[in-house]
């Protein structure tokens, strides 16, 4: 990969709004169109594309295969410490409107922190997936 210079450079110029979008759909997602699983896609994708042109042992020097099944579970320990939080904060499993005192704010901070965990395990899934299947060389 070290001859193709224009796609090198279209790379390093493409990812990091690819990246910046990732976080944008992530945080705006509760507000509109978009959230964790989709976020999560957009910024497993600009790994995998920085993988693609620079090569995996450069993605995984950035992210490490640990990191990776690190993160896959510490977003689904996200998502269901939610929920658990509600559960002894008095509430239903994932009833939002009990983890503040104000139920719009409790609602606010349950979606976010539930779309964040929904975000990093499928960005963390994803990078997985392509790291199982680059192992596989004949």
């Amino acid at each position: 990969m070290e001859h193709h210079l224009v796609l090198r450079v279209a790379a390093k110029l493409l990812i990091p709004p690819i990246l910046l979008f990732a976080l944008y759909v992530q945080f705006h997602g509760d507000f509109g169109p978009g959230g964790g699983f989709q976020a999560g896609v957009i910024f497993g994708a600009g790994c995998i594309l920085y993988g693609v042109v620079f090569g995996v042992d450069n993605l995984q020097r950035v992210v490490p295969a640990g990191v990776v099944r690190v993160l896959s579970a510490a977003g689904v320990l996200l998502y269901a410490g939610v929920g658990v939080w509600s559960l002894l904060s008095g509430g239903n499993y994932l009833d939002y409107g009990v983890l503040a005192a104000d139920r719009v704010h409790g609602q606010h901070l349950g979606i976010m922190l539930v779309e964040l965990g929904v975000g990093t395990t499928v960005s963390a899934v994803m990078i997985g997936l392509f790291y199982g299947f680059t192992s596989l060389r004949p």
